[in-house]
């Protein structure tokens, strides 16, 4: 069995993800860029978050005000879809022990959230939150999303793990 390459760039995983966002309805290429680049935004925001421990309102604006604008690894992000981005980060927060239960119940016997690396953690929650919350967007969407995010920060191991752990919360919770 061979790996997939890792790709190269977030540019690269953004391309990558073409499959319908919402069950029901294609979004346009646009709006699904938009929301991808959202999931990113929110995976870096609920990393700084933990490592600075500032308050969601003060993530929210920072990010809403400089962060869309920017790039991340040296490439533009380009148009975000600030509303996503800003509901999902509320609601990881507001919901933080569902969605810390619901990784926790997927982790193997004798791993504690604490133990997992800063960044996979904010993949995690930010997957279980779609996947428990916004029940309107198709679970293979979040996945597959979720695990390409894995996969432009980490190897295909973790990448591995991301899909198994989403897969076992989405059969939980939906």
């Amino acid at each position: 069995m061979t790996e997939s390459p890792k790709p190269q760039s977030l540019k690269e995983v953004m391309e990558h993800l073409n499959t319908p966002e919402v069950k029901g309805k294609t979004l346009s290429a646009r709006d699904k860029q938009a929301r991808t680049v959202a999931r990113l935004v929110l995976v870096q925001a609920l990393y700084q978050m933990e490592l600075t421990e500032q308050g969601v309102e003060t993530i929210v604006r920072e990010f809403s005000d400089f962060r869309f604008d920017g790039d991340l690894e040296g490439e533009p992000l380009g148009e975000g879809d600030i509303d996503f981005f800003s509901e999902g980060l509320r609601a990881v927060v507001r919901e933080q022990s569902t969605i810390d239960r619901n990784i926790a119940e997927r982790l193997a016997a004798g791993w504690r959230l604490d133990r997992i690396d800063t960044t996979l953690r904010a993949i995690l929650r930010s997957g279980a939150w779609e996947l428990g919350f916004r029940k309107d967007i198709g679970k293979e969407v979040v996945i597959n999303e979720y695990v390409e995010i894995a996969k432009a920060f980490f190897g295909e191991t973790e990448a591995k793990f991301v899909n198994g752990a989403l897969d076992g919360i989405a059969r939980d919770v939906r």
